[in-house]
């Protein structure tokens, strides 16, 4: 393996005017107000947040602990009431909510009014200033924030990764800089997310529109990890109508209207201190004066329609026509174009030859330095993995099929394709499809799972031009989700892009898709290398934040209501999170949770699980030795282990494994050595069922700091069913491997050993294949066709598919396969 060279010093550069300058804030005492005690606080968070347990229930529990006490003592609370009024009574994150009504006031018909124009239309907020003021001065963030705009480079490349590193920041920063005053201020960019959301489809598609806030300063790892660096700040309202009306051109209008007055409305709050700094407490304990900006938009693409003012089915991004979306010549649209066009045409014209809805001026134009095109965001989910991926290539695929054989025998190749999504080898972390891909319903992880083993399964039942393009757009996918993306990244991207273009023609020679390729999830990925050079990293601007924030935000309040008028109760549970998660931050930075609040010893994890006779994610690794925690059905005796699992040769590779250890560092024995020079093996054994592999993720997608565990499993038996012998990937010096056994044992000298036996894999050719951009690889065998199997020490580092054939025995039937670089992000990047 060649020797890592040493890589350049990353050089960070500064904003040299908004230098974010903070004087030293004074110390704050340690009480538990509004709480009596840390035990009862612990107690309200429990049964609020952890449980969700109901005020009824929470009553009869007090009722029952004080039975249990003195006549002279009381429970932490009397009753629901009482802890409810604790809670509230929290004096951080004090944020009430509040609401305005709209209502039409336009033209009304001769005759019967629509229904729609007589209602009225709430919108509950709260004050983004407050919401903004409680992420910042968050102690959870103190080193997870930015405060100031800044470039990175490492060597000659520039490093795009947090959201402070885009230029769009630093331009922004220029632009506030040309006011003196403003030197040594803090800019912070105001990040927002709307999507409407389905709470209950079976009683009648109740429907929640929540504005979600958050701020440039977080880093985007942070904003993934949901530490209530996204924060609920709207409900937006829905009008709706009778069936009749749905396509009338007035409420479309009133629509589009109630949802950009409503904004503009949401936001007056922060208008004054994007002109004027004013003085707020940050994460670090300082005080500091911030300049506020509208930055990014999260936003799927019919949600990026209603922001942008234009016609379905153009781009919100540039004016380029949408029958040839990827015209290389489109210019940018922005609200001087807008507004020059507006001069020159007529509403007709407007929508027709730009798409832009000409009645209408988006939410920004208000704003100071906010242009809504500009704002945009990538969106990985919708455009990337949901969008192309899912419902463009995938449904071509089935589509081609179809129209080349018939109904009938694609019907056969589809359950095939199946079938080998269905056998590919366990792999951690890797989501398996047992029924291959035929679920009904996909989400966003389905298709990130399927996006992972799709492309080997399709090779040999479309054209090779068909696998390339999906070999090159699953490339762009890899890349553009990392967690730092280079100079040098932004080429591979575009790269990849021209790739991906070059080969989707073959869609439309075959005939799936003759109408061309003018989609705009689709187009959207040719403004991604601009975007990243403005934004950092697509991962800390993706839907998929908002959407799990759906979660927390919407779908559980409304499961814990009555379902009555159930809003005003969601947005008091709201309420009430937040002040828990405000109080438990400010207890934490002062020191005050330190420890368990527990009285009694805890039970042991064994004797939780003793007696189920489960396979559990508790069960024991290389990293926990624990004689409870050993695989069980082995012998003890490593001549009985070796006949256990029909490697009879195990106890000589161990010998020779002990001698190799014994070598100077660097010498490796060129040919086998004879076992008279070898010490003697072990006489026991100890065996695991797994290891954990700690190792640099740097495009984790959730990770924190670039660290990442999984989990490698090797065992006779898993959950009750086959045996599981996971499979670890390598090349670029990696090597690929089984895992036959995980084991430990104790030589003569006193030295502890944790290792695995493991079976061989190499390349079949020199390069990847050049179809799928994957590695081809067999079992490595001897001169005598038997495979090479050894002992490692675990710091070193078109046939139709059978229906019976089953994931576990797929690399014990197969003669080569592909090294699946899609695997997991992280292997695509640190590996191949």
């Amino acid at each position: 393996m060649d020797k890592p060279q040493p890589q350049p010093a990353v050089v960070v550069e500064e904003h040299p005017h908004l230098t974010a300058a903070p004087p030293p804030l004074p110390p704050s005492t340690n009480t538990y107000d509004p709480f009596q005690s840390r035990p009862q606080f612990e107690l309200a968070d429990f049964l609020f947040r952890k449980e969700q347990m109901s005020g009824a229930k929470i009553s009869e529990l007090m009722q029952l602990w004080a039975a249990t006490l003195p006549p002279d003592q009381d429970p932490p609370f009397a009753d629901d009431k009482h802890m409810y009024d604790t809670i509230d009574s929290i004096p951080l994150a004090d944020m009430p909510w509040q609401a305005f009504v709209v209502t039409y006031v336009g033209p009304r018909p001769d005759g019967d009014v629509p229904s729609w124009m007589d209602r009225e239309y709430t919108v509950w907020y709260r004050c983004p200033r407050r919401v903004l003021h409680a992420q910042l001065g968050n102690p959870d963030f103190a080193d997870t924030m930015d405060y100031t705009p800044k470039r990175v480079f490492q060597g000659d490349h520039r490093e795009y990764k947090d959201f402070m590193s885009g230029d769009w920041a630093w331009r922004q920063a220029d632009t506030i800089a040309e006011d003196p005053t403003t030197h040594g201020s803090t800019f912070c960019p105001i990040i927002l997310g709307s999507d409407k959301t389905t709470v209950s489809v079976a009683t009648g598609q109740n429907e929640y529109y929540p504005l979600y806030l958050s701020n440039g300063l977080v880093h985007n790892s942070a904003r993934r990890a949901q530490k209530n660096a996204v924060s609920l700040v709207a409900f937006l309202a829905i009008p709706k109508t009778d069936r009749q009306y749905t396509g009338d051109a007035q409420f479309r209008r009133f629509r589009r209207q109630l949802f950009h007055t409503s904004l503009h409305t949401i936001l007056q709050s922060l208008r004054p201190g994007m002109t004027t700094p004013e003085v707020v407490r940050c994460a670090d304990n300082h005080y500091r004066h911030m300049i506020y900006g509208l930055g990014p938009y999260i936003a799927d693409y019919p949600e990026q329609v209603l922001l942008a003012c234009i016609v379905q089915g153009w781009c919100a991004k540039c004016t380029a026509d949408r029958r040839d979306l990827d015209n290389p010549e489109a210019p940018p649209r922005s609200h001087e174009h807008t507004a020059a066009l507006l001069d020159a045409m007529d509403l007709t014209g407007l929508w027709d030859e730009y798409g832009i809805v000409g009645d209408l001026m988006p939410f920004t134009v208000g704003f100071p330095r906010a242009d809504i095109h500009e704002m945009l965001s990538p969106d990985l989910l919708h455009q990337v993995i949901k969008g192309t991926f899912k419902d463009h290539l995938v449904t071509w695929v089935e589509e081609y099929l179809i129209l080349t054989h018939g109904k009938a025998q694609a019907a056969i190749i589809m359950a095939d394709i199946d079938r080998r999504i269905a056998v590919v080898p366990s792999f951690p972390g890797l989501r398996r499809f047992p029924e291959g891909r035929g679920f009904k319903q996909w989400t966003g992880d389905d298709s990130k799972a399927l996006m992972k083993v799709y492309l080997p399964a399709i090779v040999g039942y479309v054209p090779d031009q068909m696998v390339q393009a999906f070999s090159a757009f699953l490339e762009f996918c890899y890349l553009v989700r990392r967690n730092v993306i280079t100079t040098e990244t932004l080429l591979q991207i575009e790269d990849a892009l021209d790739r991906f273009h070059q080969h989707r023609v073959i869609f439309k020679e075959v005939g799936v898709r003759l109408a061309g390729f003018s989609l705009p999830r689709q187009h959207s990925l040719v403004h991604y290398p601009r975007l990243i050079q403005l934004f950092g990293a697509p991962n800390g601007l993706c839907s998929s934040i908002t959407e799990s924030k759906h979660i927390k935000a919407v779908k559980e309040p409304y499961r814990r209501s009555n379902r009555y008028e159930a809003l005003g109760q969601m947005l008091l549970t709201n309420q009430r999170l937040d002040k828990l998660a405000a109080a438990r931050l400010d207890f934490q930075s002062r020191g005050m949770l330190q420890g368990p609040c527990v009285r009694l010893p805890s039970i042991p994890e064994h004797d939780i699980w003793h007696g189920l006779g489960l396979e559990d994610d508790t069960e024991g690794d290389l990293e926990e030795v624990a004689v409870d925690k050993l695989a069980r059905g082995y012998p003890r005796s490593t001549a009985g282990i070796a006949e256990a699992i029909g490697v009879p040769q195990l106890p000589e590779l161990i010998q020779r494994f002990i001698y190799a250890q014994l070598l100077p560092d660097g010498h490796v024995p060129v040919a086998p050595i004879d076992l008279v020079h070898c010490p003697p093996p072990p006489s026991r054994l100890f065996v695991f069922p797994s290891a954990v592999a700690t190792f640099y993720a740097p495009s984790d997608l959730c990770g924190a700091r670039g660290m990442r565990r999984e989990r490698i499993r090797a065992c006779q038996s898993w959950r009750g069913g086959a045996p599981r012998y996971d499979y670890m990937p390598g090349f670029r010096g990696l090597a690929a491997v089984r895992v036959r056994l995980f084991f430990s044992f104790t030589s003569h000298a006193g030295v502890k050993y944790p290792c695995a036996l493991v079976t061989w894999f190499v390349p079949t050719k020199d390069e990847p294949c050049d179809k799928t951009g994957m590695w081809i690889i067999e079992p490595e065998v001897d001169a005598n066709g038997q495979e090479v199997i050894s002992v490692i020490h675990l710091d070193s580092g078109n046939a139709p598919i059978p229906p019976t054939l089953q994931h576990t025995d797929s690399l014990d039937a197969f003669n080569a396969f592909y090294v699946n670089k899609y695997a997991d992000h992280h292997a695509h990047e640190i590996a191949f």
